[in-house]
């Protein structure tokens, strides 16, 4: 046993190496990519621009906030909560450099935490340095992948607030204040309140009312310091306008009401389309990940149900697709665990393509961010509204591929999961057949 027990060690003994020099890599590789281009090639920063101006708007003139027009009519609007101002107005103090330095900083760590509580909750490498090791090997080859890319390049702040949810909902039930991540993470961006569904429907009760309670809360803060901006925002339903970030056909809106306004050839078409699909695929979604969850694949069914809020909302813009870190966790997972080579072969395979069609490199010839395959489509720059002459609509060929990949990547993943679910169920009622018969003779 010993000496099996040290074969294994051996075997295993390569991940931490390997992942520090593949991590290492890909961070030289940034900071050459970063020091040989124009300041704003690879770190733009827009988003977090929208994101100052919302919060000087909350110290300074609050009652604009939602009427506010960057650069031009119409132009980008501030899209966040009268919470997530109060929060950036808080920020909008810290000089930009810092501010846009350090979110790249906390940003990667945020992603690599992720992956760390990832590996954890799918029992991968049990030991710390294999496990480190894992994390290190993983982060450095998503961190190159177009999503996360895009969220450093534009200052975004989806990595933040997906560790965040990871972090808080893999706590353990007993916990508190277990919730309280999900709740803050609502009341930025409202997507995350699906999560919250995802709790009561698995009988978390405590965890889904301090999630709720927190919502709550800094909804009414917002009553509190921001009375006109909160009142047209909840009370007007400016949260409801997705138009308000832009045209919804976006090539960037990578949501399946993205792509059903893309092939339906305009927005006010395609939407009673996308409500009917967003129900069906939103209650098929938190039917499988409940059912996952309950088959003790915990972490497998919080991935579902993160998938499903990416394909359901109104607007995924291509870096909301940083969720593919964690899924890329669960792809090596599987591999590791699988019982045979094929299959160990098989999900190398699913891992490599999933990398590949994710992933994003500097436009080393044109001075820009890490750019992805859904970029070849030609796509309309800041459209607002809904226009038949966007590019969007006149797709053709494999542009309907390119353009629309996240989202159809995202349905393959949704069949996957739905499929996965299906199989645990018929393992549990085989178990539990199998359980009664021994019973009986018993």
């Amino acid at each position: 046993m010993a000496r099996q027990s040290a074969s294994a060690d051996s075997r295993r003994g390569w991940v931490l190496p390997a992942g520090a020099a593949v991590f290492a890599v890909a961070m030289v590789a940034y900071l050459i990519v970063v020091a040989t281009h124009p300041a704003d090639a690879m770190l733009n920063g827009f988003d977090l621009q929208v994101y100052l101006e919302g919060g000087k708007l909350a110290r300074w003139q609050p009652d604009t906030l939602y009427t506010w027009h960057a650069y031009k009519e119409p132009g980008i609007m501030f899209t966040y909560t009268p919470f997530a101002a109060m929060v950036f107005a808080v920020l909008s103090f810290l000089p930009w450099r810092v501010l846009e330095d350090v979110g790249v900083l906390v940003s990667t760590f945020a992603l690599m935490a992720t992956v760390w509580i990832a590996f954890r909750e799918l029992g991968v490498a049990g030991r710390r340095a294999e496990r480190l090791g894992w994390t290190l090997l993983l982060a450095g080859v998503v961190f190159w992948v177009e999503p996360v890319q895009r969220a450093l390049h534009l200052g975004q702040v989806e990595l933040l607030l997906m560790v965040l949810i990871v972090w808080d909902m893999c706590q353990p039930d007993r916990r508190r204040f277990k919730g309280a991540g999900v709740g803050i993470a609502a009341a930025i961006k409202l997507v995350p309140l699906l999560f919250i569904a995802y709790l009561l429907i698995t009988r978390r009760f405590r965890a889904a009312v301090v999630a709720i309670v927190v919502f709550v809360v800094t909804i009414v803060a917002g009553f509190i310091a921001l009375p006109h901006a909160s009142s047209q925002w909840w009370l007007h339903g400016d949260f409801w306008q997705a138009g308000r970030t832009g045209f919804v056909g976006s090539g960037t809106n990578q949501s399946l009401r993205g792509m059903i306004t893309r092939f339906a050839g305009s927005a006010t078409a395609g939407e009673p389309v996308w409500l009917v699909v967003a129900v069906v695929v939103g209650a098929v979604g938190l039917w499988a990940a409940v059912m996952l969850h309950r088959a003790g694949l915990r972490f497998e069914g919080l991935m579902t149900c993160a998938l499903t809020a990416l394909l359901i909302s109104p607007i995924s813009w291509d870096h909301h697709w940083i969720w593919v870190a964690p899924f890329l966790a669960v792809m090596v997972s599987c591999g590791l665990r699988a019982s045979s080579a094929l299959a160990r072969a098989g999900w190398l395979a699913a891992g490599l393509l999933t990398v590949i069609l994710f992933a994003g490199w500097p436009r080393l010839w044109n001075a820009g961010q890490g750019i992805g395959l859904t970029t070849y489509a030609p796509t309309t720059g800041f459209p607002h509204g809904d226009n038949p002459k966007y590019a969007e609509y006149h797709w053709h060929g494999i542009q309907l591929i390119e353009g629309n990949l996240y989202v159809l990547i995202g349905c393959v993943f949704f069949l996957a999961a739905v499929a996965a679910c299906l199989t645990a169920s018929a393992s549990a009622s085989a178990r539990k057949r199998s359980g009664d018969a021994l019973e009986q003779v018993a």
